[in-house]
């Protein structure tokens, strides 16, 4: 247990942030080897529940954490994370650890070496105690998975954590430690944080160098709070060559979050007119945060959604077509091992033309004209993050049906195929005391406006209920 000077309040070691947590070893007042017990002792008790994590390796993690103790008692830390707690989702590559993409479809063979985001965090002293789960192939905004465990979700196990960076979302929910790493390809970091409570910036593409690249894919810091998202992306923005897509150094001050940004036109964006209807209760939360930035100063209009059906339906074909060549390359017995929902969605991809695939992807590039038209006119919107407050556990997406895959995600994709930075950050709860999350989205490039209008958000949201607790049994 911490005891916070300022205001006297004992905080358990794995609830502090990782900023908390670096100025505890710089003063003396606890080592990583202490916080990372005091998290195992944590996980032991909620993992049953939960099921988050995967290649979870305390032993080598209480060697890390050994080493780094010895560092912070000379006073040589090796880097800004020295010490802090860390899960990486299961499709960043570490080494010696197969990467099974949450499928049972996959030969499991151990990575030959980190991925760029897994290499920055070990650089930076991070303690990577585990990886976390995901969904078949990242496809699935959800925690059902034909490889892994159901992954639940820590304010009801009755509901769904999202995905597909469903463990890192969970995990984080249930405080096993600050810093986890996800990615997202349409939403798939900013899904679970809506639906966990937390904070997760999808940034501009290329802003984390990843491996491998492909047309919306990042990767993505999930976390409590916005300092700790910021220092990640101190520390995932490092340039790394493997990344042919990834954008050239940059000198972004990260910690610079205080700064109020200079121009506040932001677009209020609520109905789109696809896709799955907008929940009340949902709504409400996006509204109140509106307003509580036009309290602050900012001029707010409500804008209409950039996705038409006929791009939605674009993507599902695009992304139908590229999932069905993946399965078929498997041997018919390993393909009949994808979790149906997934086979079923993409076997539809076998049935398309090439007329029909190249029309798909064009769609991208309509979602781009159309998301730069907008910002041409505004600094940055606000939406929901999903259109519902949440779903079951045992469902593979809010509507369950391999025919509608899309319908829940319209207000994340778009951002990925634009190449915006979006948040997403708490914004308020339901009736029953279950988080709903408000998504902020910028201009190409400006992820540090982003992290600032999250970080304002903190100060004007009002107080959030405390973590959930872990079940007695």
């Amino acid at each position: 247990m911490h005891k916070a000077a300022s205001n006297e309040v004992v905080t358990s070691l794995h609830d502090l942030s990782a900023v908390d947590l670096i100025a505890g070893f710089r003063a003396g007042q606890f080592s990583p080897t202490e916080v990372l017990e005091d998290v195992l002792t944590h996980i032991a008790v909620w993992e049953p529940h939960i099921k988050a994590l995967y290649a979870f390796d305390p032993d080598r993690a209480r060697a890390t954490a050994k080493a780094s103790t010895e560092r912070w008692h000379k006073g040589e830390p090796s880097g800004p994370l020295d010490g802090v707690p860390a899960t990486i989702k299961e499709n960043i590559a570490t080494k010696g650890v197969p990467v099974p993409l949450g499928a049972a479809t996959t030969k499991l063979v151990p990575a030959a070496a980190d991925a760029p985001p897994a290499a920055r965090l070990r650089e930076a002293g991070a303690v990577i105690f585990s990886k976390t789960t995901m969904p078949d192939y990242g496809m699935l905004s959800s925690g059902l998975s034909s490889f892994h465990p159901l992954t639940r979700n820590p304010w009801d196990l009755s509901k769904n954590p999202g995905g597909s960076s469903a463990g890192a979302g969970a995990a984080a929910a249930a405080g096993y430690g600050p810093l986890h790493l996800g990615t997202d390809i349409g939403g798939s970091v900013r899904l679970p944080a809506g639906w966990c409570g937390l904070v997760a910036l999808k940034p501009s593409l290329g802003r984390i160098p990843i491996d491998p690249p492909y047309v919306g894919r990042v990767a993505g810091p999930m976390t409590r709070t916005v300092d700790d998202a910021a220092l990640m992306m101190s520390v995932l923005s490092k340039p790394d060559r493997r990344d042919g897509m990834s954008l050239p150094p940059n000198d972004i001050n990260w910690k610079a979050l205080d700064l109020p940004p200079v121009k506040r036109r932001i677009g209020l964006m609520l109905d789109l007119g696809v896709g799955q209807a907008l929940e009340k209760e949902v709504r409400d939360v996006v509204v109140k945060a509106a307003r509580a930035f036009e309290g602050s100063g900012a001029e707010i209009a409500e804008v209409p959604g950039v996705l038409t059906r006929e791009m939605l339906d674009g993507l599902d074909a695009f992304w139908r077509a590229r999932s069905w060549d993946d399965l078929s390359r498997l041997a018919p017995e390993d393909r009949a091992k994808a979790l149906p929902y997934i086979y079923k969605w993409a076997e539809g991809g076998a049935k398309l033309s090439g007329v029909d695939v190249v029309r798909g992807f064009n769609a991208t590039m309509a979602i781009r004209t159309a998301a730069a038209k907008l910002f041409c006119e505004f600094d940055y919107v606000i939406s929901p993050v999903s259109p519902v407050v949440n779903f079951a556990a045992e469902l593979a997406s809010p509507i369950n049906d391999p025919a509608k895959p899309f319908e829940h995600i319209c207000y994340t994709v778009p951002w990925n195929m634009a190449e915006n930075p979006a948040v997403s950050i708490n914004g308020g709860y339901d009736a029953k005391g279950f988080p709903i999350g408000v998504q902020i989205i910028g201009r190409r490039f400006d992820d540090i406006g982003v992290l600032r209008m999250a970080k304002a958000f903190e100060g004007l949201r009002g107080p959030q209920k405390p973590w959930p607790a872990a079940p007695s049994k």
